[in-house]
């Protein structure tokens, strides 16, 4: 199964940019009296219009005392028509001739809009004046500016691959690469990774490194055992799943027995998740000829849950003289004598109800 991971990110896109304005014969341009002003050319930041403005007797009306201000002014000359407000950062500089740099004279954050287009700053002559801003008649200005868009959200989805740590352990068991134990079953050598057999079983640890190693633990030989069985052994262990021909190629009896014997296995390595699925198969496909025989099974490897299953199918059972004629059942009275007892006392019970 793969998963989608989603994420959302909030960015801001801005843009900057910077415009000179030289300013010659200074002293002429003083005495044109208040609100009349002198404009730079105009440059485009952020996909709009801007300009200077320069007002050496100040902005403000006639009636007001401007003799010592002078005013600066930021005007949006021409407004994308796609955009309907524009924030900006601004900071307009004077050159420095002795530090050769600008300085800082005003400085702003605004929102522009077509209704509102200009944003003035009144600053004192004597500032601008002084004599290492202005010489030989001449000053110059620096506007740098920064337009900032609207913020958005970008939505980012990544999907990751399903983990494929099982295929690549399969393959690894498939290939024989770098295995380092092999155990012979009945005859048929069957190579396989002690670190992976050690992590998976705490029998196989024992087994391969710990208190039941054999003297030459690179060579394991089980008699006990089909080849068959310890194929699906290994492939769950490698997996921690049943190989698909299990389904594919084995149905009725054959699948029974061969799950049968899987369990048996799944308990002698303490396999708890294999001995619970062979378990909950073996539940599923329970008949009165069987039902016995899995009983047992169920009773000599402490499978609490399937033999409940059992009872419970016996107990419900309109067939339950084949169940007492099966040879499963008289193997069982033979082995588990307390478990036939328990059955019949619970099975009693249930009829009741």
């Amino acid at each position: 199964m793969s998963i989608l991971l989603s994420a959302s990110t909030c960015t801001v896109e801005s843009e900057q940019g910077e415009h000179l304005f030289k300013i010659l014969d200074h002293s002429l341009h003083r005495g044109m009296g208040v609100g009349h002003y002198i404009q730079s050319s105009c440059f485009t930041v952020g996909g709009h219009e801007w300009c200077i403005r320069y007002y050496p007797d100040g902005r403000a009306g006639p009636t007001e005392d401007n003799k010592d201000a002078i005013t600066l002014v930021l005007e949006l000359v021409e407004m994308d028509p796609n955009k309907e407000r524009a924030r900006v950062s601004c900071t307009i500089s004077i050159f420095d001739w002795r530090t050769k740099r600008f300085s800082s004279l005003v400085a702003f954050t605004e929102k522009f809009s077509n209704s509102d287009c200009l944003v003035s700053r009144t600053i004192d002559r004597a500032t601008v004046e002084a004599s290492d801003y202005v010489v030989d008649d001449r000053l110059t200005l620096k506007c740098a500016m920064t337009v900032i868009k609207e913020p958005y959200v970008m939505e980012d989805h990544i999907e990751v691959p399903p983990s494929d740590i099982t295929e690549q352990l399969g393959k690894l068991l498939d290939a024989k690469e770098g295995a380092d134990v092999t155990f012979e079953v009945q005859g048929e050598e069957l190579p396989a990774h002690k670190l992976v057999l050690a992590m998976r079983s705490p029998v196989f640890k024992a087994l391969l490194y710990g208190p039941m190693k054999e003297k030459d633990s690179n060579r394991v030989i089980i008699d006990d055992m089909q080849p068959a069985i310890f194929k699906v052994l290994l492939h769950f262990i490698y997996t921690d799943s049943l190989p698909p021909k299990m389904d594919d190629d084995l149905e009725g009896d054959d699948k029974k027995e061969v799950t049968r014997h899987l369990l048996v296995a799944a308990d002698r390595y303490a396999m708890e998740r294999l001995k619970l699925m062979c378990e909950n198969i073996l539940c599923k496909d329970l008949d009165a000829e069987s039902v016995a025989t899995v009983l047992a099974l169920a009773d000599q490897h402490s499978c609490s849950g399937l033999k409940d299953a059992c009872i419970r199918f016996i107990a419900s059972c309109t067939k339950i003289d084949d169940v007492v004629a099966s040879r499963g059942y008289i193997q069982l009275k033979r082995s588990c004598p307390d478990s036939v007892i328990e059955m019949w006392e619970t099975a009693c019970k249930l009829r009741k109800i």
